[in-house]
């Protein structure tokens, strides 16, 4: 990034709470911006239940001019432990693009965005772990693969989950099958970081994982949620922000935009960042990473 006393790269920082789960409108769903600066972040359109069709159609039409944004999903599945997303299988994708081709091919016909046919097809739904019981006979052990960023952010404090798993409250696998036909939409448009290279302007698409921002907060690894708007001030202050000032409940959602909007404007310049040592090219072609994670 910076070598010092060029104008900052980004002049916008956006971040994205992003649901997977079925239907149309997800109170699951937040966006938060800030400026360069010490403002607080601000939701976009708050109160609003976003669909996932609209977050896509924002980030088309309305995104700020060189922001830098953060979405709290996976870009990709597991590839480096086996060599291969779907071991054994002939179709496989080789690289994280083809697999968000995969999806969307799959999935076409599935309204909002949804990834439902892919992990319900014959080979695929082998591989995951599903609702109701229903284990696919090559999910594996354990709590499922991981990638390699994922390994990272354990050592890191985090307690990442495979997204080969969509069972449970903590799963983030949903949103990250629903995210790669949005990343599959945006392909172009702007830089998807590490699938591409960072460009010298315009705008940059990141994987966040919003206990990282939080941590970095003042929060717990297993207290990163905060409902209150004391307890986010706490954190925004920590992060070199300016508090909202508001007082009473907020949901975890937002609180998780506005926190992350905050700390991807704080650690945007952050070299480390952006050229994590154990990412190869092959890592980043296929599996991805999450900023923040070194």
């Amino acid at each position: 990034m910076r070598t010092g006393g060029e104008p900052a790269r980004f002049s916008s920082f956006v971040a994205i709470d992003w649901s997977g789960a079925a239907g149309e409108r997800h109170k699951g769903i937040a966006l938060a911006h800030c400026r360069p600066g010490t403002g607080a972040p601000q939701l976009v359109r708050p109160g609003h239940r976003w669909s996932r069709s609209e977050v896509l159609q924002w980030l088309e039409t309305e995104l700020p001019a060189n922001a830098l944004v953060g979405m709290d999903l996976s870009g990709s599945l597991p590839f480096a432990d086996a060599g291969s997303f779907f071991p054994g299988w002939d179709d496989s994708p080789a690289t994280a693009r083809d697999l968000w081709a995969m999806v969307e091919n799959i999935c076409t016909k599935a309204p909002h965005l949804g990834a439902g046919p892919f992990v319900d097809h014959p080979v695929t739904s082998r591989y995951f772990r599903r609702h109701g019981g229903r284990q696919g006979d090559l999910f594996g052990s354990g709590r499922g693969r991981l990638r390699v960023t994922e390994f990272h952010q354990s050592r890191q404090g985090c307690n990442p989950y495979s997204n080969f798993n969509l069972v449970g409250a903590a799963q983030v696998g949903k949103s990250s099958l629903t995210g790669m036909r949005l990343l599959h939409r945006l392909d172009g448009s702007m830089a998807l970081w590490p699938f591409d290279p960072v460009p010298a302007t315009g705008s940059v698409l990141v994987e966040i994982y919003t206990t990282i921002a939080a941590m970095a907060g003042g929060r717990r690894a297993g207290r990163a949620k905060m409902r209150c708007h004391a307890e986010l001030d706490e954190a925004l202050v920590i992060l070199g922000s300016r508090p909202i000032q508001q007082q009473g409940a907020i949901d975890d959602h937002s609180s998780d935009a506005i926190v992350a909007s905050a700390w991807l404007r704080k650690t945007a310049e952050n070299s480390e960042f952006w050229a994590p040592k154990s990412m190869t090219e092959k890592i980043a072609a296929t599996e991805g990473w999450t900023f923040g994670v070194t």
